[in-house]
């Protein structure tokens, strides 16, 4: 089975009122993790893809991981570009055989942003792959984004049709109260997803698959084992994981997922050494992280997306 696309997943998942996964990936153990997971709860999947990710890893590389992750598993995977924030870097992804890229204008004007995001849609279709748009900027830290709570926006509803009209995009991220990285909310604040926006969006895009990023739950388990092995990682609040679901019954057709990955990842490596401080061999600090990764990714496949059994 060769990669897919995204537009067949998002007609399934908005019409059976569940999410697919996009799950960043940087390396084979991160690909392994999520893709065993996958195949054992029979579930379609996004890798995607950051620039920071296909700088460290290298573009060739990535591809062919997942090309072998699909050998493996027989499931119906697309890759994606995860923030794609030029046209050069979209091209780049969809020459390479990437199925799906993102354009990220959102830090533009909105009719800057509409150029940007049309001139990567015209390229793309012509090439048999999907784009994604944003509009509204989630304030957060995570790989090339950068973006403070002072510069943060939620997306208008009111723009919305428009842009979508104009551009010709096939998925669109919107701004509703997730942000960026490992650090949402501090201790005291209440998370708080703005499902007005969403209702209101989906209301002037019916049928239309809406996509969530900055959408990690910071679960505190993981966060607890990096601190009780030698991490400082402050307390910190993620999405509640019933919001995110309630999301996924809604317009919302994709969630993103990072940084508990990282989290996950970063935690079996601290309590394995910490446990056994003399072991070199990266097998064995690598196959407890990747074993972290397929527990969490199970886990949000059942319990937040609901898209085990869709594949």
């Amino acid at each position: 089975m060769p990669l897919v696309s995204t537009k067949e997943m998002f007609e399934k998942a908005y019409k059976g009122g569940y999410a697919i996964g996009a799950f960043n990936v940087n390396n084979m153990e991160i690909i392994q993790g999520i893709t065993e997971a996958a195949k054992e709860e029979n579930a379609p999947l996004i890798l995607q893809v950051s620039s920071g990710a296909r700088k460290y890893a290298n573009h060739t590389y990535l591809v062919k991981l997942v090309e072998a992750a699909i050998q493996e598993t027989g499931l119906p995977i697309a890759l994606h570009l995860d923030h794609g924030d030029t046209f050069e870097l979209c091209k780049s992804c969809i020459d390479g055989g990437f199925t799906s890229v993102m354009i990220d204008g959102s830090h533009h004007s909105f009719e800057d942003n509409i150029a940007l995001t049309r001139q990567v849609v015209e390229y793309a279709h012509a090439h048999g792959v999907t784009v994604e748009g944003e509009l509204g900027r989630l304030a957060g830290i995570e790989d090339a984004v950068n973006v403070s709570e002072k510069d943060a926006s939620y997306t208008d509803p009111d723009q919305v049709q428009e842009f979508v009209e104009k551009t010709g995009v096939d998925s669109l991220a919107i701004a509703i109260g997730t942000s960026h990285g490992a650090y949402k909310f501090k201790p005291g604040q209440k998370p708080q997803l703005r499902f007005d926006i969403l209702e209101e969006v989906e209301k002037r895009l019916p049928g239309f698959p809406i996509v969530l990023h900055g959408a990690s739950s910071v679960i505190p388990k993981y966060v607890d084992i990096i601190n009780a092995n030698g991490g400082r990682m402050p307390d910190a609040i993620g999405i509640p994981e019933d919001m995110l679901r309630k999301a996924a019954s809604m317009a919302v057709c994709k969630i993103n997922i990072d940084s508990d990955l990282r989290l996950a990842m970063t935690a079996a490596i601290r309590e394995h050494f910490n446990q056994a401080p003399d072991h070199f061999d990266p097998r064995q600090y690598l196959s407890p992280a990747r074993a972290n990764i397929k527990e969490l990714v199970k886990h949000k496949l059942v319990n937040v997306l609901g898209c085990n059994g869709k594949a």
